[in-house]
């Protein structure tokens, strides 16, 4: 027989540690290949890890309400599937365990897909896990990390090790992706803890996870970007009308609603192939002018929660695929059935205010993007429309935008361009605007 580890595995970047919620086993109980054995949560979502291998429980490391870090140890599997050579080594309680060298390591992954990776710690003992979660959220490949010279206890690499090479060791020519340390999440996430008075009647509330996590990066945001909102009224009649008028065929044909969600997002699709310099984000002193185009859209959760599913490519989807990822997504994320990898690498935002009847907002940017588009409500009001005999009144179907970006990138130049171009191609709608209109 063998005892397997099984760790905590990697559900994104920038994500360095989960919280246990719920072990579904004990020790001692017999589980079956991908078996559900626990439940954990991070700063995204939550999921649940299933069994890589058939055995039984010999230990749970951890216990509900605490927080490994990716990489470590949660629980101890004795299996009889693989053959392993016996080294000791110590838990986190003192007492012997006998891994596999070289090790096998299993990461399971969310739902049904699964992943068993076989590696040796050789060349990676000066290489804890945080560094190595810091190392992908950075670009840095293993090949790098190998290369740097640790300066920490017995030669171990650390955070201050990889800032410095990128700094001022790391060559020309490497391609890196700018991602936000998940710690400054809880950083800034604590810094919005106050204390108010609690009079008499008052009813007090503990913010969930969730929304401490919301919380701390609606702060961050705040401080990092200047925050400046663009707004402008769209006529929205002509689009308003070719739905009305082509939903019930569209759903026979895509099998999804024609909801203004993907209509939106398609045109803002193509205005942002127009406007590169607003798919962008802020890297130090440089700015990374995205290649991709994902869009993310705000999405109301069942407990008031708010969380941001993104469609990845969206320039390569057609209406009707829009529509089936964003019903996907939508119903998926209001079942806490979401991805790690789909709520991450948004480059731009919609939010739909609208359904909840506002005119407008000013909504905050999503970080490390830099604007936010937001959709008013759809009300009739009188509008001056041109005829062949000169301007009128007409009753029109009238939508406030609002554009909030990062001034500190985008000015007002660029960002109003922007935002009516959107509103022309909306009052100008054609269908398939991704390849019918030039």
């Amino acid at each position: 027989m063998t005892r397997f580890e099984l760790i905590l595995p990697s559900m994104g970047e920038g994500i360095i540690e989960a919280t246990i919620t719920r072990w579904l086993v004990s020790a001692g109980q017999h589980v079956e290949f991908d078996q559900p054995l626990v439940e954990v949560a991070t700063d995204k979502v939550d999921s649940e890890i299933p069994s890589p291998v058939d055995g039984t429980i010999i230990k749970l490391v951890f216990h509900e309400g605490e927080i490994p870090k990716v990489g470590e140890v949660i629980a101890l599997i004795e299996t009889a599937q693989y053959d392993q050579v016996d080294i000791p080594v110590q838990d986190r309680e003192g007492s012997a365990i006998r891994p596999p060298e070289p090790a096998q390591q299993v990461s399971a992954l969310h739902g049904n897909q699964r992943k068993v990776s076989f590696y040796s710690h050789s060349g990676e003992t000066n290489l804890s896990p945080l560094v190595r979660s810091l190392a992908r959220q950075r670009g840095i490949t293993l090949s790098e990390l190998q290369k740097i010279k640790g300066t920490g206890f017995n030669g171990r690499v650390t955070k201050e090790d990889i800032d410095n090479y990128l700094l001022s060791a790391r060559p020309e020519g490497h391609d890196t992706d700018f991602t936000y340390d998940e710690t400054r999440i809880i950083q800034d996430r604590d810094q919005i803890i106050q204390h108010s008075p609690v009079n008499p009647g008052d009813e007090v509330i503990e913010m969930d996870r969730l929304r401490k996590i919301i919380a701390g990066n609606m702060v961050r945001s705040k401080r990092i970007a200047p925050h400046v909102t663009s707004f402008l009224e769209a006529d929205m009649t002509t689009l308003v009308l070719w739905r009305e008028n082509n939903k019930e065929e569209f759903y026979s044909r895509e099998h999804a609603r024609l909801t203004y969600t993907p209509l939106l997002m398609e045109i803002v699709v193509r205005v942002l192939k127009e406007f590169p310099r607003i798919n962008v984000s802020v890297s130090g002193e440089s700015i990374i002018i995205r290649k991709n185009i994902n869009i993310g859209f705000a999405t109301a959760l069942p407990d008031g929660n708010l969380i941001v599913p993104v469609i990845r490519n969206a320039d390569h989807d057609n209406l009707g695929t829009l529509a089936r990822k964003v019903a996907d997504l939508a119903e998926r994320a209001r079942n806490n059935a979401l991805l790690p990898s789909e709520i991450k690498g948004g480059t731009f935002t919609i939010t739909n205010i609208g359904q909840y009847n506002n005119l407008t907002g000013t909504p905050i940017i999503n970080q490390p993007e830099a604007a936010i588009l937001a959709i008013g409500t759809i009300i009739k009001k009188p509008w001056a429309v041109k005829t062949p005999e000169g301007y009128g009144i007409a009753v029109r179907d009238i939508s406030m935008l609002s554009l909030t970006y990062d001034h500190r990138v985008i000015d007002g130049a660029l960002g109003g361009s922007f935002l009516s171009r959107i509103a022309w191609y909306i009052e100008n709608f054609k269908a398939g605007i991704n390849t019918t209109i030039p």
